[in-house]
């Protein structure tokens, strides 16, 4: 396997709510596998797959909605390594290569976490320099490499 087929391709959405620009709150979820493990929503490439045909999936997949609009990408794919203990569950993957989008939701938008495979247990919307504090060890600097990018960008 090559370097590059060690990563597992996957998108990633920072969501703000509807209320965005005028109140910057970003949605973040509490896994429901994990304790006290919070993220933002994420997931998987299929096979053939356009990268926002895969975001727009995985939004309605994880959090009950595609109702969203995206207001930016972050160009560039960015990677982590997953932990010792999730490595052994996600082979023959060693971590994942995203690609980040800023997403508002629409005022149509439900959230509903009971999904048909549910991934998290409970989500709050919280301001930017809240997210770090709340989020996992080894997904820290991706986040705050893709945050300060946006905030560069004047958009949170």
């Amino acid at each position: 396997m090559s370097k590059a087929n060690l990563y597992r391709p996957n998108v990633a959405m920072i969501i703000v709510s509807n209320k965005y620009p005028e109140e910057k709150e970003i949605f973040i979820a509490q896994r429901n596998d994990l304790i006290d493990v919070w993220q933002f929503p994420q997931g998987g490439i299929d096979e053939g797959e356009k990268l926002k045909e895969a975001m727009f999936r995985e939004l309605k997949e994880e959090i009950g909605t595609d109702k969203a609009k995206i207001i930016a990408e972050y160009p560039h794919w960015i990677s982590y390594d997953f932990p010792k203990k999730i490595a052994k569950t996600m082979k023959p993957f060693k971590g994942q290569m995203q690609r980040y989008f800023l997403v508002k939701l629409k005022k149509s938008a439900i959230i509903n976490l009971a999904t048909h495979t549910p991934e998290f247990m409970d989500y709050k919307f919280v301001g930017v320099d809240e997210i770090l504090d709340m989020t996992a060890y080894f997904k820290k600097d991706v986040y705050k490499k893709v945050i300060k990018y946006f905030k560069k960008e004047g958009l949170l």
